[in-house]
């Protein structure tokens, strides 16, 4: 990897460790959407992405990204992601840059989004980000409050609810990085129990544990210094 260009050998590892992954879970590897993370590398590491056959792209920070799109060639072809925090005072230009909010975790930040939305005569796809591993270091609703917020969110007229997203603890234990995703994707399970089949997607996973994140059923892993290297 070199300044954030793929190297071939590079993405067909990563195809190859997701097919293992998947196989063990019995699941297909064409099944998992892999977000390639961009985000802190320059624009030539999205062009290399998607020229690599990444279509899709998750970055972190909306100055960033605004800086970066107007110079990619393939927004077009691309599925964009906001896997970044994001605060309720930029929503309406998050609505305007990103095919995917993943990291809506407050029915406050629902509700700019709608409106954001709304004005600007779009629906907003989203996910709903829980703290599932109880990390005071992470973002994201408690699992006690993701169902009854998800179904107010539910109600909202410009917002579509398609997944649910977790940023795991930095732990090496993979006993508490397996429980974290299986708790996630039962949370998931549970939204769609009540009524919203639309959020049947699962994002959980990153470089260093998306392998776990996919036999406990992510649908979306994001991953980024295994394709691009180390950010500076």
């Amino acid at each position: 990897m070199i300044g954030g260009i793929i190297q071939k050998k590079v993405a067909e590892d990563i195809y190859k460790r997701i097919a293992v992954s998947s196989e063990k879970a019995n699941r297909k590897a064409k099944d998992i959407t892999i977000v390639a993370v961009t985000k802190s590398f320059p624009v030539s590491a999205m062009i290399s992405a998607y020229e690599s056959g990444f279509t899709v792209l998750g970055e972190s920070r909306i100055q960033e990204t605004e800086q970066k799109i107007e110079h990619y060639p393939y927004r077009k072809n691309t599925e964009l992601h906001l896997i970044g925090h994001l605060q309720s005072n930029k929503a309406k230009k998050a609505v305007k840059l990103y095919d995917i909010i993943e990291t809506v975790d407050s029915l406050k930040l629902a509700k700019k989004i709608d409106l954001a939305a709304k004005n600007h005569k779009t629906t907003q796809r989203i996910f709903f980000q829980v703290n599932t591993g109880d990390d005071p270091a992470k973002f994201g609703a408690s699992r006690d409050e993701a169902i009854d917020v998800c179904l107010q969110i539910s109600e909202l007229k410009n917002i579509v609810l398609e997944g649910v997203m977790v940023i795991a603890p930095f732990t090496k234990y993979k006993k508490v990085l397996s429980k974290t995703f299986a708790d996630t994707r039962k949370i998931r399970d549970n939204v769609i129990s009540h009524g919203i089949k639309s959020c049947t997607s699962l994002s959980m996973g990153m470089s260093g544990d998306f392998e776990i994140a996919i036999e406990e059923g992510a649908t979306h892993t994001r991953i980024g210094t295994a394709l691009f290297g180390s950010r500076k």
